[in-house]
């Protein structure tokens, strides 16, 4: 789903489980959480608040 990003809650390093909220979106005035699909270290956050996304774009980079 297309939106603005409210809130990025991971930085590099940061250690993530399935289901975790990392970013928060905002579409049709609703918050809409995006949660992580895999275990893993953040390598590199690719988005900022306030900044416009669409469907299919990355976000983060897991390993």
């Amino acid at each position: 789903m297309a939106g603005v990003v409210v809130e990025v809650r991971v930085r590099p390093g940061d250690r993530v489980t399935p289901g975790q909220e990392v970013v928060v979106l905002e579409s049709m005035k609703m918050q809409i959480p995006v949660t992580a699909g895999q275990e893993g270290t953040v390598e590199r956050v690719l988005v900022e608040p306030g900044q416009f996304v669409n469907e299919g774009d990355v976000l983060l980079v897991v390993a």
